[in-house]
């Protein structure tokens, strides 16, 4: 919970005075700031703006205090940006609060629970994340009671004042015209910043844009730099106004630590009034050069450093991790986070902590105490699960474990026990920073890279900003800790920008989707391109439009300002330049086959490299490979630039390094003699020393070795290229301005304005693309693919297949539809068909374990056999959808496991056939179910009741015991 709902010394003034609380209507007092009214009180700082609709301009000044009584009074002071937006609330506007992490935004969404109460108006809270929901079902019922929750596991009084639900289920009412969302003043987005993820940010822009025109909204979100944009397209679309009330101030301010992998110290690098230190920095990146120099010469460079990720536990060395809480506990810095992008990375660095005792006898058996309470609810079967019995150690010594492969009841208890003060030392994955406000007193990062689904990358500033905001709990800390372990791979650069730099902006992630466009084809309300044309990435577009038609310009500009005199024959020149070149490149890639190349690439052979050949200069260096590198771009030692080939004149330190074949142009005739053992610094230096006498004796060129004579190449393809190179050669030797002295520049200046001219296209197409409608293209091909399998008719209208597809929301809605119109479902057993289910659930690629049973193979050769029609007509209809990878994304894996658990076996079991994590198969087992209940409501439209009953059976079957046990909030 955030600061003002904990029963604890409450923050503000109180808390570190005992002054008089002020009361909610309290005067703020306003003063301009650059755009915005600053609002201070008692030190503290929020900013106010205001987008009004067009045609409807207002004050920009921040609302007044309501006449009468508060819906809810607070123990407490609240702070300028709370009773800023309780203001604006109150009289009737919506609202964007950006706040940090822990400032206190849940007032804000209680207040507007206590609103709708007072005056007898429906509020709807909504979450991205079920658990949260759940959670924030709980506390509002505490103090309201007239709540209930819809998270599509669980319905709870549903015809309450206020109801929690998650956004996807929001999204599902509005599209299905329900009573309860026409009755709805008020609606709260939590954590609005999602719309921004990728998946499924989409759903936050279709439930805003298709909210009704008489609700208002109150977004609560982390700090984001364009809260005025995003206020200004809410104002735009409801045509209401929007305030925008930010703040940067941080209850608790932190500090920021870097921690250098092989270290011993810490370097604080931003300090609690938010200045970088950038003489710390220097000395941590100098500390991590020094360990990194000392790794390589005590061979130890091949590994990660001391990274507790990859230390063999019960080394003798402590890692890098373990020293760290020591340090913490040693401190009193306790609470700790420790962030780690990996489950396995997490559950192994937990595994470290085995020598460390962080509670006493009293907290150790309040653990057990809560843990059983927790766990009495499962079977006796579940309770001896191996992730079960194995945790609860590791809680009694104060060190939990919270990622995605929990079994949700275990995350649900280790968040209890976390908030209570009893787990000292928690190793979690990013998903702990999202919810509920659980801070410590200390965040730790062990990395700064995670896998985002498409490769590793870095973390961006705003993702660190989010995470590090859980250090320094409110009125209980004077301070929070952050520490980020830095290590050789990350560049000075990129760790200042993630330490100092801005929170991320609000972007728009909208795509289209076949579900949507059925549910507003066959809704009569909004049409597909009018929601295109109210989404936030539509706005957002358009209002790029001046700044694109603007750089066009000045590219135009620019390109026209370039003079290049002669320059239809510089262009003529340019262009076989440019032919020279690429029919190099093709001698070359025939050059540099193995089959070619290898026989003579013997130890001690010149070659040249580069696209300059051998005899450029400088362009001497020994295959496998040794070159220079200037002494900054030594491993650990700043930043890396590209290895310069050997020269004998070459200054600073040889290094053997790989090269690829394709970088090498010609092979010289010449070898060397190199020592066997390069690795001594000496042995280099003598490699160097032998190059440059053999510079000294063919000062004209070395003797090359020829393609076809010496080397035997008789490809074709090989003789095509040379003769196109001699060619080209040819005419750049005859051409008039072949030797011109000023040459090289009239090519620069030609450069520089093809290159304007490029980019100005590219502008002026970007322009153009945003004076139309987004998506227009995609939206054109997805009607085709819906027309052409016979989901709406040639009207356009929705058939009774579309209508079935539109019911599928969570699994791909045309490939279920398409196996339940050709009848693969028919003479499937209950357990078949929750099996086939699975296959359109799981799309994770990996080894999920088991082969597929006898009984599944037709249906799944069904399956691929839709899944194949749907992908070429998709392709024909121009989707850029690639066939075989598309059906090769419904994968079996679980589909075993499903048969049996549909069969009785127990969750035990069933682990063993799947290989994943226990978390991760209970959500492969609900989504199943949530998909199975879509397709019951598909065959209902389809007027199958024996499908239908098929269906409910299998949903009947598989919810049970650990996998849909109670969440321990409601």
């Amino acid at each position: 919970m955030d600061a003002g709902s904990r029963k604890r010394p409450a923050p503000g003034a109180e808390a570190r005075g005992g002054a008089k609380a002020a009361r909610l209507g309290e005067e703020l007092i306003p003063t301009t700031y650059a755009g915005a009214t600053l609002i201070e009180q008692d030190g503290k700082t929020a900013a106010h703006e205001v987008a009004w609709p067009e045609g409807l301009e207002g004050s920009s000044a921040p609302p007044a205090p309501r006449d009468g009584p508060a819906a809810k009074g607070y123990p407490f002071t609240l702070d300028p940006f709370q009773r800023c937006a309780i203001n604006c609330l109150e009289t009737g506007h919506s609202v964007l609060v950006a706040a940090h992490t822990s400032a206190g935004k849940t007032v804000i969404a209680q207040y507007c629970c206590a609103m709708g109460l007072r005056d007898k108006q429906r509020v709807i809270y909504t979450s991205p994340l079920k658990a949260l929901s759940n959670q924030k079902y709980r506390e509002f019922y505490e103090e309201f009671r007239d709540v209930g929750l819809l998270t599509g596991d669980v319905t709870i009084n549903p015809n309450a004042s206020c109801l929690v639900m998650t956004t996807e289920i929001l999204r599902s009412m509005l599209y299905n015209g329900s009573e309860v969302v026409r009755e709805t003043a008020l609606i709260v987005y939590d954590e609005i910043h999602y719309l921004r993820d990728a998946e499924r940010g989409v759903v936050w822009e279709e439930s805003i844009v298709l909210a009704p025109r008489t609700a208002r909204f109150a977004f609560l979100s982390a700090t984001i730099p364009n809260a005025r944009e995003f206020a200004a397209w809410i104002a735009h679309t409801h045509g209401s106004p929007c305030h925008v009330v930010y703040t940067d101030f941080r209850p608790t301010p932190l500090q920021h630590y870097v921690f250098p992998a092989g270290g011993d110290g810490l370097f604080m690098v931003v300090d609690e009034r938010g200045a970088f230190r950038q003489d710390n920095f220097a000395k941590a990146v100098a500390a991590l050069s020094d360990a990194a120099t000392e790794a390589a010469s005590s061979g130890a460079g091949g590994k990660r450093g001391k990274k507790g990720a990859v230390q063999e536990i019960g080394k003798k060395d402590e890692s890098d991790i373990s020293k760290m809480v020591r340090m913490i506990m040693a401190r009193q810095f306790d609470p700790v986070i420790i962030f780690s992008f990996s489950k396995k990375e997490c559950e192994a660095l937990a595994l470290q902590m085995q020598a460390l005792e962080l509670n006493n006898d009293d907290e150790r058996a309040l653990v057990e105490g809560v843990f059983w309470n927790a766990i009495d609810c499962l079977s006796e079967a579940d309770r001896r699960l191996p992730q079960v019995g194995a945790i609860l150690p590791m809680l009694k010594r104060g060190v939990g474990v919270h990622h995605s492969g929990l079994l949700p009841i275990l995350k649900e208890v280790i968040e209890i026990l976390f908030q209570e003060g009893l787990l000292k030392a928690l190793f979690a994955t990013e998903t702990f920073s999202t919810g509920l406000n659980m801070p410590a007193k200390t965040v730790v990062f062990t990395n700064a890279r995670k896998f985002d689904g498409g490769g590793f990358r870095w973390l961006t500033s705003g993702e660190y900003i989010q995470m590090s905001g859980r250090a320094g709990r409110r009125g209980l800390d004077d301070r929070g800790v952050v520490m980020l372990m830095l290590d050789t791979r990350m560049e000075p650069a990129v760790a200042q920008g993630m330490l100092h730099g801005a929170p991320d902006a609000l972007s728009s992630a909208f795509h289209l989707s076949y579900t949507m466009l059925l549910n507003l084809l066959r809704g009569g309300g909004a049409t597909p391109e009018q929601l295109l044309r109210a989404s936030f990435r539509q706005f957002q577009t358009e209002r790029a439009l001046p700044a694109l038609r603007a750089r066009a310009a000045a590219l135009e500009a620019d390109r026209d300002a370039v003079e290049v005199q002669d320059e239809a024959a510089v262009t003529e020149y340019a262009a076989l330049a440019a032919s020279r070149a690429e029919a190099a490149a093709a001698a070359r890639a025939v050059l540099t086959q193995p089959a070619h190349i290898l026989p003579f690439l013997q130890p001690g052979r010149l070659a040249g490299g580069g696209g300059g050949g051998v005899n450029a200069p400088g362009g001497q260096y020994i295959v496998d490979v040794l070159v220079s590198c200037a002494p900054d771009s030594v491993p650990g030692r700043g930043p890396r630039r590209r290895a310069q080939p050997m020269g004998a004149g070459a200054e600073g330190v040889p290094l053997v390094v790989p090269a690829p074949l394709g970088e090498i142009d010609a092979l010289s005739a010449l070898r060397i003699h190199l020592p066997q053992d390069l690795r001594p610094p000496d042995a280099r230096a003598l490699a160097l020393k032998a190059v440059g006498q053999v510079e000294k004796r063919h000062p004209r060129g070395l003797p090359l070795l020829d393609p076809e004579e010496d080397l035997h190449i008789s490809d074709p393809a090989f003789r095509k290229a040379q003769r196109k190179l001699e060619t080209a050669e040819g005419r750049l030797e005859k051409h008039a301005l072949a030797g011109a002295p000023d040459l090289a520049a009239r090519l620069a200046a030609l450069a520089r304005k093809q290159a304007a001219g490029a980019a100005a296209a590219v502008a002026r197409r970007e322009a153009k693309r945003a004076q139309g409608l987004i998506l227009a293209d995609e939206l054109k091909a997805r009607r085709r693919v819906l027309r052409r399998l016979g989901y709406v008719d040639a009207e356009g209208l929705v058939t009774v297949k579309g209508r079935v597809a539109a019911e599928v929301q969570s699994a791909d809605e045309l490939l279920l539809t398409e196996l339940l119109f050709t009848g693969v479902f028919q003479e499937l057993s209950v357990e078949a068909a929750v099996a086939l289910v699975s296959c359109l659930v799981w799309r994770e690629r990996g080894d999920g374990g088991g082969t597929v049973r006898a009984e599944l193979q037709g249906p799944l050769a069904a399956l691929r056999e839709a899944a194949r029609r749907i992908g070429k007509v998709a392709a024909e209809a121009r989707m850029g959808l690639d066939v075989e990878e598309y059906v090769a994304s419904f994968r079996p894996d679980l589909a075993d496991a499903l048969f049996q658990w549909c069969r009785g076996a127990s969750f035990a079991e069933i682990a063993k056939l799947s290989h994943i994590f226990e978390g991760t198969l209970v959500r492969a087992v609900r989504r199943t179910e949530e998909v199975l209940r879509q397709a019951a409501a598909g065959a209902a439209v389809m007027g199958e009741a024996a499908l239908m009953e098929l269906f409910q059976q299998g949903s009947a079957r598989i919810k049970r015991d650990v996998v849909f046990a109670a969440s321990l909030y409601l």
